[in-house]
């Protein structure tokens, strides 16, 4: 009697086990290496992130900063392009979902600019925006891999009204500058004066000492546009005056 053996799967094709304990951290290198790529081909070297609630909607009772969001990001990226710079630097980065994060990709688009979207899998599922340009719109699992992406190139970042996550990732940039563990500092700005001051009372973890009171320099609040963009333009000037090599590491290895 004859028997028929297959050949075993490659390792790499074989998906139980890509999807196992044991595949972890092959996944977890996917999630970098295929941003990495990406980036590389479309030569994204320099990008301005916005952090904001995906809830926001343009009609409800906060749709100012939706609409806010997407003057911000028209406004930068017309900036950006209009600095004749080959690549184009400053393009606009969102987590890839609805609410602030569309409103910011809209307003990139509009301005006829390229614009990222790093999307999460999350329970109710959220759904990349049509705004992100094809080609820079990604998926990811690990949410440390997500923020590591945000951090990697960013030279600046704006955080409108937010929940749990905003505020994580607001508190992630600002720990990270106060520890040094940036090779450049980024600025951030906190779109909505008396929302984030209600929200967060920074100055009380100064007077508690639980902060630097130089700590508190590591953000500006904005209310307007115009003036965020302001903000934005001095910092992102300086960047072009003394630029990182490109994919020069933003996030310092620890040894």
């Amino acid at each position: 009697m004859s028997t028929t053996r297959s050949n075993p799967v490659l390792a790499y094709y074989d998906k139980a086990f890509l999807d196992s304990d044991d595949g972890r951290p092959l996944r977890i290198l996917a999630e970098y290496l295929q941003p990495l790529q990406a980036f590389r081909r479309e030569r994204i070297q320099e990008t301005v992130v916005f952090f904001g609630s995906a809830r926001l909607r343009e009609d409800g009772p906060l749709g100012r900063y939706y609409a806010d969001a997407r003057e911000l990001a028209r406004g930068l990226t017309e900036w950006a392009l209009s600095l004749n710079r080959d690549p184009v630097p400053f393009v606009v980065c969102t987590g890839g979902g609805g609410g602030i994060m569309e409103a910011a990709n809209r307003g990139a688009s509009d301005a006829g600019g390229r614009t990222i979207g790093l999307n999460i899998g999350l329970p109710y599922e959220q759904r990349p925006n049509p705004y992100i340009t094809p080609g820079l719109s990604f998926e990811f699992h690990y949410f440390f891999m997500r923020k590591l992406w945000f951090a990697y190139l960013a030279c600046a970042m704006v955080a409108f009204p937010g929940g749990f996550g905003t505020l994580d990732e607001v508190c992630e940039i600002l720990m990270l500058s106060q520890t040094r563990k940036l090779s450049r500092r980024i600025p951030v700005l906190l779109y909505g004066e008396s929302y984030w001051r209600e929200i967060v009372d920074f100055e009380a973890l100064a007077r508690y000492g639980m902060i630097e009171e130089g700590d508190l320099q590591l953000f500006e609040y904005v209310d307007t546009p115009a003036a965020a963009l302001e903000k934005l333009k001095g910092w992102l000037a300086q960047e072009l005056e003394y630029p990182l090599p490109a994919f020069a590491k933003t996030v310092t290895p620890e040894r």
